[in-house]
């Protein structure tokens, strides 16, 4: 049966990924929304093909472009947030179907994402991280950080049983690439932080959610460890007290390349920004 929900998926060139995640929700869910910033490749032609309604919009950042799709014409009450890297398995389908059926009191779930690295689970040190996806129409909306952005639900929020899968087919080279990006947008981040930019945010919270949690944690204790060490201790922590060495060779390169490499690329961008600002105002005076 097809469930009264609107699936969102945003993509850009995702023509290895975006099929397995059409595949988890076209025929199951009643509208399925892809918002594409202009592939180049085979995406809106898969999209097209698999019954997706396509819709282009430049992009800006993740939240500016999480934000625009809930201004397309959503034709159901709830909406599912779906990455072109990330599909839904059976279990979960029925679960989220039950619920909207209910009429739920709360306008907003997370959802376990698990989290598939050269085919194998990275489970120790990562899972469960918990994901807010599932959203009531009209009382959502997106932070307003350009990268690793939450949703916002004006309401009650639930918890849901099973999880929703990332697996994603492109190869290591376009991780790095990609990550590369990330890594400048967190170091934006990072300065808007010292410069005391005012944006709309999650609230960072001790005793909150795990996002919230998160959030606390980088404020209150990340961003105070002297950078270039701090990625050391967070592999430490994640790698050995975590036990995220238990889960063979795939999964420390994982974690040596997010919690390591990653974290260490954000401090260089972050160091080369001020070195760039010292600069520019000694040249000032």
């Amino acid at each position: 049966m097809t469930a009264p929900l609107t699936v969102i998926i945003l993509t850009y060139n995702e023509e290895l990924n975006l099929p397995q995640a059409l595949r988890s929700v076209c025929g199951w869910a009643q509208q399925v929304i892809v918002l594409d910033s202009f592939s180049t490749d085979r995406t809106v032609q898969i999209a097209r093909e698999c019954g997706a309604e396509v819709h282009q919009h430049r992009f800006e950042d993740y939240a500016k472009q999480r934000n625009h799709a809930l201004t397309l014409p959503i034709r159901s009450e709830w909406i599912l947030f779906l990455d072109a890297d990330e599909w839904v398995p059976p279990e979960l389908q029925r679960e989220i179907a039950e619920i909207i059926d209910c009429n739920p009191p709360e306008d907003g779930f997370y959802i376990k994402w698990r989290f598939i690295w050269m085919g194998r689970w990275i489970r120790r040190g990562y899972y469960p991280t918990w994901i807010l996806r599932l959203a009531r129409k009209g009382r959502v909306r997106c932070e307003e950080r350009q990268v690793n952005e939450h949703l916002i639900v004006d309401g009650a929020v639930g918890y849901l049983q099973h999880d929703f899968i990332h697996e994603d087919r492109k190869d290591l080279a376009d991780w790095i690439a990609k990550h590369v990006r990330y890594a400048r947008r967190e170091a934006d981040e990072l300065i808007k932080r010292e410069r005391y930019v005012v944006q709309e945010e999650i609230d960072a919270r001790l005793f909150g959610t795990q996002a919230q949690r998160k959030r606390w944690l980088r404020r209150h204790v990340w961003e105070r460890l002297p950078p270039f060490v701090r990625p050391w201790l967070f592999f430490f922590y994640r790698y050995v007290l975590r036990g995220g060495f238990l889960d063979g060779r795939a999964a420390f390169v994982y974690h040596f390349l997010h919690a390591l490499w990653f974290m260490m690329l954000i401090d260089a961008f972050w160091f080369e920004r001020r070195l760039t600002q010292l600069r520019a105002t000694g040249d000032k005076h």
